[in-house]
C-alpha cells in the first residue's frame, strides 16, 4: 500500500475581507491566504494537488503575513528536485484561476476535474468571476484531462470525495499518509471554519462554511462529514502550513 508524505509550496497570496473565508462572520477584517500547491511524494508517479498562480506577488510584508516564503511554479518544485514535465498527475480542487494557472507548464501530466469545474469553467454565472478558461485550454486541447463525476480513487493510496461546497465541482483529496487518512479540502477554508470560536460554538454551529459557497446547508453538512473523516484535516488555505515542509500531525 502506498503511503504519502504532503508537502505545501506556497505558490501565491490573497489579501482580503476576512467574510471571505467565514460565512456571515467577521466581515471588515483584513486577511491574508497563502495559496497552496501540495506535492504528494510518494507511490510510483510524481503527483500535485493544484497548480497554484503563474506570477505570485511576493513582497515581505505578505510572507510576514503567512509566516512562509512565496514561490514561483518552477521554484517550489525544484525545492523537491523536480520541474513541471517531471509531475505526472495533477489533482485539481476545483478550477478557479488561483488553482490552475500553472497547468499548461506541465506537459506531461493527466489532470483530475470534476464534469461540473469543467462545464462551470467554459460557461461561469455572473457571480463567480474566478472561472478564466484561458488556464486551461492548452491542457484539454491536449487531451490532457480526465473527468471525473464522483468519488473516485485516483491511484493507490489516493481517492477524490467530491465535495460541492465552494464551487459546483469541488473534489477534496484523501490521502493515506502514515499519520493516518489526510484530507486535502476541496474548498477554500481555514482552520477556523473547522474550529470555530467559542462565540460560534454557542449558536450551536460545529463549522463555519466558505464565505463563498453553493449551498450553505449542504456545505455546512458535508464540512462535517470531511471533518469526522479526516485523521489529519488540511484546509485548502490555512497560513499554518506555509511555514512546514511537510504536513504532520503537530502541525
Amino acid at each position: 500500500m502506498a503511503i504519502y508524505k504532503i508537502h505545501p509550496i506556497v505558490m501565491g497570496t490573497k489579501i482580503f475581507d476576512k467574510g471571505m473565508m467565514t460565512y456571515q462572520h467577521d466581515y471588515g477584517k483584513p486577511y491574508v491566504i497563502p495559496i497552496y500547491c501540495w506535492y504528494l511524494e510518494g507511490g510510483d508517479k510524481n503527483i500535485l494537488v493544484d497548480t497554484g498562480e503563474m506570477s505570485p506577488i511576493r513582497s515581505r510584508d505578505r510572507q510576514d503575513s503567512i509566516g512562509g516564503a512565496i514561490y514561483t511554479f518552477e521554484e517550489g518544485l525544484a525545492r523537491w528536485k523536480l520541474k513541471p514535465e517531471d509531475i505526472d498527475l495533477v489533482i485539481h480542487t476545483h478550477l478557479h484561476n488561483d488553482h490552475c494557472e500553472n497547468d499548461y507548464k506541465c506537459t506531461n501530466a493527466r489532470f483530475i476535474v470534476h464534469r461540473k469545474e469543467l462545464e462551470r469553467i467554459h460557461d461561469p454565472h455572473p457571480l463567480d468571476f474566478r472561472y478564466l478558461e484561458d488556464y486551461i485550454e492548452d491542457v484539454e486541447q491536449n487531451g490532457q484531462i480526465d473527468i471525473v463525476d464522483g468519488d473516485l480513487e485516483v491511484t493507490e493510496g489516493i481517492q477524490v470525495i467530491h465535495t460541492p461546497v465552494h464551487t459546483p465541482g469541488g473534489l477534496s483529496v484523501a490521502i493515506d499518509t502514515d499519520q493516518g487518512l489526510s484530507i486535502i479540502t476541496g474548498f477554500c477554508v481555514i482552520d477556523e471554519n473547522f474550529f470555530p470560536p467559542a462565540s460560534i460554538k454557542a449558536m450551536e454551529m460545529e463549522v463555519i462554511p466558505p464565505g463563498t459557497l453553493v449551498n450553505a446547508y449542504q456545505a455546512y453538512d458535508i464540512m462535517l462529514d470531511i471533518k469526522h473523516r479526516a485523521q489529519v484535516l488540511i484546509p485548502l488555505h490555512e497560513p499554518r502550513f506555509a511555514s512546514l515542509d511537510t504536513i504532520t500531525t503537530t502541525a
